[in-house]
C-alpha cells in the first residue's frame, strides 16, 4: 500500500490522467481529495472509490480561482486531518493557432489554467505540508515546450515549461523542510484532451520510441511513485514520459 494513510489532492480529477490517478491512489491506501469543474463526474469517481472500499472527498471548482486552491486544502484537513501530497494535474490545451494569429484571451486563459493554477495550488498546499513535517508536490507539465515544439501550441508550451521552472525553484526552497517537488512531462497520452483524429494520434505516436501513446494509468503510476515514500530522495528532476 504505497500511499497507505496519506491524504493527496488531485486536480483535473474528472477524466483522463486525473481520474485514473484518483482510482489508483485510493487503491493504494490514499485518502484522495478530488478537484475538477464537473461535479457529476467527480461524484461518479467518488462513488466508484467508495464501492471499492476507498476514501474520497470532492469539491467542484475552477483551478484559476485562488480561493478554490485554498478550499481544496481545507477539505483535506476537514475530511482527513491534514495533507501529505498533491498531484496538480489540471490542464488545458486551448485554441491552436500560430502566435501571430493567437487571440490574447486564449493566451491568458491557457497560462491561467496551466501555470497560474500551479502557483495557487502550491501557495496553499505548502503550509499544510509543513504541518505534517514534509510531503510531496507533483505537477503535470508536458514534453511540449521541453523536448518538442508543435505548431499552434505556443501558449500551452509556454505554460507547461513554466511549471518546470516553478517546480525547480520550489524544490530548492522546500527541500530543507522535507517537501519534495517534481514535474511529470508526459508525452502523447490517450485522454479526451488528445482528441480522436486518427491522423493526429498516429503522428503523436510516432514521436515516441515505443511508437504508441501512453495510457492515462501509465502516467498515474509515475505520479504514484513520486508521491510515495519510495521516491524519498527524488526532488527537482523532470520526469519525461
Amino acid at each position: 500500500m504505497e500511499l497507505n494513510g496519506k491524504t493527496i489532492i488531485i486536480t483535473g480529477a474528472s477524466s483522463g490522467i486525473g481520474a485514473d490517478a484518483a482510482m489508483l491512489f485510493a487503491s493504494k491506501g490514499a485518502n484522495v481529495v478530488l478537484g475538477a469543474r464537473r461535479e457529476d463526474k467527480l461524484d461518479e469517481i467518488v462513488g466508484s472509490i467508495a464501492k471499492n472500499g476507498g476514501n474520497a472527498a470532492r469539491l467542484a471548482g475552477d483551478v484559476q480561482d485562488e480561493t478554490y486552491a485554498e478550499a481544496l486544502v481545507e477539505l483535506a484537513k476537514q475530511s482527513f486531518g491534514g495533507l501529505d501530497g498533491a498531484f496538480n494535474n489540471a490542464g488545458l490545451v486551448g485554441d491552436l493557432a500560430p502566435i501571430s494569429d493567437m487571440g490574447t484571451n486564449n493566451w491568458h486563459n491557457v497560462l491561467s489554467v496551466n501555470l497560474n493554477s500551479g502557483f495557487f495550488a502550491a501557495k496553499h498546499q505548502i503550509p499544510a505540508l509543513r504541518k505534517r513535517g514534509g510531503g510531496s508536490i507533483v505537477f503535470t507539465s508536458s514534453f511540449v515546450g521541453h523536448t518538442i515544439g508543435l505548431p499552434g501550441m505556443g501558449a500551452y508550451a509556454a505554460a507547461k515549461a513554466g511549471l518546470i521552472g516553478l517546480s525547480q525553484v520550489l524544490a530548492a526552497e522546500l527541500g530543507p523542510e522535507n517537501i519534495r517537488v517534481n514535474a511529470l512531462l508526459p508525452g502523447g497520452t490517450k485522454t479526451p484532451m488528445a482528441g480522436d483524429d486518427p491522423n493526429v494520434l498516429d503522428t503523436v505516436s510516432g514521436f515516441h520510441a515505443l511508437k504508441r501513446m501512453a495510457e492515462p494509468t501509465e502516467i498515474a503510476r509515475a505520479a504514484l511513485f513520486l508521491l510515495s515514500d519510495y521516491a524519498s530522495f527524488a526532488t527537482k528532476p523532470r520526469f519525461v514520459l
